[in-house]
């Protein structure tokens, strides 16, 4: 009896050991994932219908919202004269090489008898010009304001052969940077866009603009109104839209062969932003300049209304949304939600995408842990939420960790 005691107290003891062995595996095991199910939006575009754009009869045209993406074109993008929006070009690749930051005057530029002699050669012809005399002297930024407000011809030679020592070398720099610009419709053959040889599209001078408008003395110059220079007394902008609906510039161009041009750059607010719209309306009809500019800004007008009115602040999710579900196998669970809004600017029917990524596998949640992040881009806009945990997800208890299956 002894012995058969001792026997089963040894069997009682082994069987006790393994269920020890058996439950430390079990507690040991690690624990499931948690199972994280975020749905996003379903949307493919932005809300509403899209935009009707008033687009001009004829020509080309071309409307950017910078930071937004491309408002729409219209016509052919192809190669045309576009007369003095050419020295667009003039003005920034002088500026490029000689900055006016603040103001400043920049170097000065004596008029020599080839500058008087070239603007009397072109009297004739009835370009824009600005009288010259021998031995006066103008500031850089006085030569780009003629340049650009009253759109002297003879200032653009004056500049290429300031910039380049001749007009000829001066047009090889301005296409080699229409070139590095990527502005493939383009090409300059001489530096005031008197020459029809001279073409670009509205697109590519889009590009141009954007890059302009960068430089501080460019921007300055194409808002000036009016300037008074030595000789010539006070010349005004001919663009007549500067400071009419949010217009800051950029250039006007006509002739015979190019018709009515406007390079324009506007700017307003929307929401807490402020946004500047790029556009070009390139080729419109009239007898002579001043009707056809003013065709020219009748249609740039009419979009720049379209612009204002369609372009708006969008948003996608609303801060605290419940996107989800975060849950484990043992019943634990919690509601994912954005931490803020997601707002993204664009005009109703522009194409949206919206992704989820969710973190890496996690076995334990925190309150407020993040679980994911979503992501909304409308065109060049893109905003982003983290997607956080409502509440935690308690650890299993022993007794379901003991007798857990999986």
């Amino acid at each position: 009896m002894k012995r058969r005691g001792m026997l089963v107290l040894g069997i009682a003891g082994f069987l006790a050991g393994v269920l020890a062995l058996g439950a430390g595996l079990q507690l040991a095991r690690a624990v499931p994932v948690v199972d994280v199910r975020i749905a996003a939006p379903a949307l493919t575009a932005l809300p509403g219908a899209g935009p009707a754009i008033p687009w001009p009869a004829t020509g080309q045209a071309v409307v950017d919202v910078a930071g937004v993406g491309r408002f729409g074109s219209f016509g052919e993008q192809k190669a045309t004269p576009i007369g003095s929006v050419a020295k667009v070009m003039t003005a920034y690749v002088v500026l490029k090489k000689h900055p006016l930051p603040g103001g400043d005057a920049g170097p000065r530029i004596t008029i020599t008898q080839t500058d008087v002699d070239d603007f009397q050669a072109r009297i004739p012809s009835g370009q824009s010009l600005i009288e010259v005399r021998v031995n006066e002297v103008l500031t850089l930024r006085q030569a780009l304001l003629a340049l650009m407000l009253p759109s002297a011809n003879n200032i653009a030679e004056t500049l290429a052969r300031f910039h380049s020592g001749t007009p000829a070398a001066f047009v090889q720099h301005l296409n080699a940077t229409a070139a590095e610009l990527g502005m493939a419709n383009t090409r300059y053959a001489d530096a005031s866009g008197f020459d029809p040889a001279t073409v670009s599209s509205a697109a590519d001078q889009v590009i141009l603009a954007r890059k302009a408008m960068e430089l501080p003395g460019f921007a300055e110059i194409v808002a000036a109104k009016s300037v008074s220079l030595p000789i010539a007394g006070t010349v005004k902008n001919y663009n007549d839209l500067l400071g009419v609906d949010g217009v800051v510039g950029i250039k006007t161009g006509s002739t015979d062969r190019a018709g009515g041009n406007l390079l324009f750059a506007a700017r307003y607010a929307v929401g807490p932003s402020t946004v500047t719209v790029y556009g070009a309306v390139f080729n419109q009809p009239g007898k002579d300049t001043p009707t056809q500019l003013a065709a020219t800004n009748t249609v740039v007008r009419k979009l720049l209304t379209a612009v204002r009115t369609a372009l708006q602040v969008f948003t996608l999710v609303a801060a605290g949304a419940d996107l989800g579900l975060a849950k484990s196998v043992w019943k634990g669970s919690t509601t994912v939600r954005a931490t803020k809004a997601v707002e993204v600017m664009g005009w109703p029917g522009m194409p949206v995408t919206v992704a989820v990524q969710t973190v890496p596998a996690v076995r334990q949640v925190a309150t407020g842990q993040r679980l994911g992040v979503l992501t909304a881009t409308a065109g060049e806009t893109t905003a982003t939420t983290d997607l956080h945990a409502e509440q935690a997800i308690d650890e299993p208890s022993i007794w379901w960790k003991l007798v857990r299956l999986k």
